[in-house]
């Protein structure tokens, strides 16, 4: 006598954003195609502020797509939104067009949301690479708690890595802001609004290979970067209850100044960053590139090179 049927694991609709990127894109599919998990598996590609290929669906690319317009506010929130709102997958999970998914990604991940009821939203670590160097971020931890976001961005828990509960995303954390200025800190909104609600629940392994260069398109978007960076003090003021948190942001703020030529308003900022954390090397950077005994362009190949950002 046979033992009752096999739970059925969740479905998940994979969110691709995409803009002229086609062989990229397909390299992405193909690492969600390819990954080995029992449950069902679809990807919804959508084009944003271009012109939708629609023989993407029919291609053979392993895995059912599907081929949308961002039909809502252009730009990347607009584009994940419609994507969120179109899937059917009990499970949301995001994809950047330029980066993959390395193999067990999505199993660990689901296992490991499944083992935790309450759990809404999880991450993994990544794999940075920049040129010809590839550097692995980890979080050293399994759980990230709204106290961790305010402290530090985390930038480890890139979008790429998301998976989310779809009812969570269209009825309690929220859809992305449509207001961030040109979508820019989107990652980091939507971490804070879910970790205020539930602790994240992370895979501490590298299983995103995330693509960093200097055309990617926030590499050196300075005026975008400064708005957005404000949008965030302005939208989360709890950051400002961590002195690190602050101090960071500050220290964002002052480099992107810098990098604007804004000299006094660059150095006000740093001044304020190390007011309350002396240790911000942002605001050290920030000062430098003011003075003009280095570039902006250069600090950020030579973090990128190390796997990280200002």
């Amino acid at each position: 006598m046979s033992g009752p049927p096999a739970s059925i694991p969740a479905s998940v609709t994979v969110v691709i954003p995409t803009r002229h990127r086609p062989e990229s894109l397909r390299a992405a599919i193909r690492s969600v195609a390819g990954q080995q998990y029992p449950g069902p598996i679809d990807v919804v590609v959508v084009f944003d502020q271009a012109e939708p290929d629609m023989t993407l669906g029919g291609e053979n690319l392993g895995v059912g797509v599907t081929v949308l317009p961002n039909d809502r506010v252009p730009g990347l929130c607009g584009a994940r939104n419609t994507g969120v709102l179109a899937a059917s997958g009990e499970l949301v999970a995001f994809c950047d067009d330029d980066d993959v998914w390395l193999p067990g990604k999505l199993a660990a991940q689901v296992q490991a949301l499944d083992g935790e009821a309450e759990a809404e939203f999880a991450s993994t670590s990544i794999l940075v690479a920049f040129g010809a160097t590839q550097s692995v971020r980890l979080a050293g931890r399994d759980r990230v708690t709204h106290a961790d976001l305010l402290r530090s961005r985390l930038a480890m828990l890139h979008s790429s890595t998301f998976l989310a509960r779809r009812q969570a995303l269209t009825t309690g954390i929220g859809l992305l802001d449509e207001t961030i200025p040109g979508s820019m800190c989107e990652d980091w909104d939507l971490l804070l609004r879910a970790s205020a609600r539930q602790p994240i629940v992370h895979v501490d392994r590298p299983l995103v290979r995330v693509q960093w260069a200097q055309t990617s398109f926030f590499a050196r978007r300075w005026e975008t970067k400064l708005a957005a960076h404000q949008w965030m003090l302005a939208h989360h003021p709890a950051i400002r209850t961590s002195r690190v948190g602050v101090s960071r942001l500050f220290g964002q703020i002052a480099f992107d100044n810098a990098a604007l030529g804004r000299r006094r308003e660059s150095v006000r900022y740093a001044l304020r960053a190390l007011l309350r954390n002396p240790r911000e090397h942002r605001a050290v950077l920030a000062l430098l590139v003011a003075a003009r005994i280095v570039t902006a362009g250069a600090v950020l190949d030579r973090l990128h090179r190390h796997g990280r950002g200002i």
